[in-house]
Formats: C-alpha cells, sequence, structure tokens
C-alpha cells in the first residue's frame, strides 16, 4: 500500500531527532506556505499523552491547523498501514482546501512508510501471539530481540529490544509466510521525477541536541509528566503494548511501581532519548528522499525556513 504520488509530489517533510527544534520552524513554515500540520509522529496520536509527547500546545494549533494528533485512546494500538491510510486521507482533504500538507515530526518508520508504502502483512495469529508472550515473560531480558535477528537480522537492527509488539509481529509474518518481513516490506523509492522534491531532515550537532534532551526532560517532569503517567495508570482501562512501551513513559511506570528512584529515572530517560535520537539519525540518513539541513543550533527559525524555501 502506498500514498498517491501525486499528493507526495505536492506534500513537505520536515523531519528530525527529537528536541531539535521542529516545531518552531515548522510553525512558520506552514504558514508561508499555506499548509496543515499533520504530525508525523507515533505517539502524537494518543489522547491523554501531552507531556511526555511534546505535542503542540492549544496555541500552536490555533496558528496552524494540526492532524493526527489525539486520535486514539491510551488503551488502543494503530498500525502503520493505520497510519498510512489516515495520512491520504487528512492529504486529500487539505489539498481540497487548497492548501499544502506539511509532515513534521521524528518517526523514521512512519516516514519510510510515506514514501516508499507499506506491508499489509498476513491477518494476526492471537495464539502465536500469546505464545510469545509467555515465553518472552519466562525468558526475559534481550530474548525476544534474539528471537528477531535470528530470522531477519535486518528488522531487528530497526528495532529496539522493548518494542514488544513489533519484534513479535516480525516473528508472527515469518511464522505465517515463511519469509523474513524485511524482505517483503522492502518498497524501492520513487523514480526522481515522481518521488517528493521537499523532503528534509534538520542535522545538529550530537553535543548540542544531548544538552537540548536533557534539559527538555527536566523540562518535562517540571510541567507535571509523572502525575500525567499516574493519572494514565489510573484510568478503568489498561494503557496498550504501545502506549506502555513509550519512550519516558515506560521509565515512570517502573518508578510509580516501586523501581527505582525519580533521580535515577530521569537520567535512565535522558539516556534512552539520547539512544533514541541517535537511531533517529540513522532512519533519515538511509532514506535517499531525505536530504539534511545542516545546523549548528544557533539559527533562528525564521532563517531555517528561509533556507528550506530558497530550494523551491
Amino acid at each position: 500500500m502506498r500514498i498517491d504520488a501525486e499528493i507526495l509530489r505536492q506534500s513537505w517533510f520536515l523531519a528530525g531527532p527529537t528536541a531539535c527544534g521542529k516545531t518552531a520552524t515548522a510553525l512558520l513554515l506552514a504558514e508561508r506556505l499555506n499548509a496543515e500540520i499533520i504530525a508525523l509522529d507515533s505517539m502524537s496520536l494518543y489522547r491523554m499523552m501531552d507531556i511526555g509527547t511534546a505535542k503542540p500546545t492549544p496555541e500552536e494549533r490555533a496558528r496552524v491547523p494540526h492532524h493526527l494528533i489525539d486520535v486514539i485512546g491510551p488503551h488502543e494500538e494503530f498500525s502503520v498501514a493505520e497510519y498510512v491510510r489516515a495520512a491520504e486521507a487528512a492529504c486529500r482533504e487539505i489539498l481540497d482546501r487548497g492548501h499544502l500538507p506539511l509532515f513534521v515530526g521524528g518517526t523514521g518508520l512512519y516516514l519510510r512508510a510515506l514514501l516508499r508504502g507499506v506491508f499489509d502483512g498476513p491477518p494476526a495469529d492471537e495464539t502465536f501471539r500469546s505464545d510469545l508472550q509467555e515465553q518472552a515473560r519466562v525468558m526475559g531480558g534481550d530474548w525476544l530481540h534474539q528471537q528477531v535477528r535470528s530470522v531477519d537480522p535486518d528488522a531487528a537492527a530497526r528495532l529496539h529490544s522493548a518494542d514488544t509488539r513489533r519484534l513479535i509481529r516480525v516473528l508472527e509474518i515469518v511464522h505465517l509466510t515463511g519469509r523474513p518481513a524485511s524482505q517483503q516490506q522492502r518498497e524501492t523509492p520513487l523514480s526522481l521525477e515522481l518521488r517528493p522534491k521537499h523532503v528534509y531532515w534538520l542535522n545538529p550537532p550530537r553535543a548540542w541536541l544531548h544538552a537540548r534532551i536533557n534539559h527538555r526532560v527536566q523540562q518535562m517532569m517540571a510541567a507535571g509528566w509523572l502525575e500525567e503517567v499516574r493519572a494514565l495508570l489510573n484510568r478503568d482501562r489498561p494503557l496498550s503494548r504501545t502506549a506502555r512501551q513509550a519512550l519516558g513513559y515506560q521509565e515512570l511506570i517502573a518508578h510509580l511501581h516501586g523501581e527505582g528512584a525519580l533521580d535515577v529515572t530521569i537520567d535512565r530517560i535522558q539516556t534512552r532519548t539520547r539512544q533514541f535520537a541517535k537511531r533517529q539519525h540513522t532512519w533519515f540518513r538511509h532514506l535517499e528522499e531525505c536530504r539534511a539541513v545542516e545546523i549548528t543550533g544557533e539559527e533562528s527559525p525564521h532563517s531555517l525556513v528561509e533556507t528550506l524555501l530558497s530550494d523551491r
């Protein structure tokens, strides 16, 4: 399944690692392009998960219309294929209004699915999934990730060892089809004349980005992130596997269950976020459609927008 090439040609994309300043730049760029923003983020889809996902504020959403934010409850799942379908529908609505779609975010898996298409795969085998979940619980640690490495090393390289849901799906596809998921998911880029022209990612210096990440985690904690997680755990319906494993939420949930002091937990979140930013760089570098915009961290959002628009 692939988004219509003409829709992609009219769309703009602004990706980049977490905490690199995408939001401020995207708002100005959207206003200059007469665009509406579509979130390129797997976690801002969830309602009630606001602080830890760094969603745009109500004031920012009032400046520019935003799409694919707060579309599912924290107890629900949302596949990559569902995201692609929802993104195409949003694009069509935006273009019908005479505006341009501007994708903004840092989920490399979603960006690849938009640019290359996505493999839906066979229907779920609930018995197989349950058996794997039980084995993973008994074996613990890195066992599930090791199983994926043995049958689909390409998929294992892309997935974090804590991403239980996607690791199980990779093993399920091999079980049901006899072929690694990565072989079936490989979609080549569109030809040069068809592929979108405006796919950019912000590439900041590592030291600058790490300092920004550490500071932002502290800001999120001061804004009430721990209380947000506590409220999610007190809901009648349990968090979905994906929501529970979200960056930072997983660590705060463990803390609320008595695993580790708060200062140790905050340090762990900062470390994991820095590691996540490194994986984001890998995603963007390996997509040939993406053009890196090297930044120093000293540029203003206005100057970044002028750089992007000069490429039209």
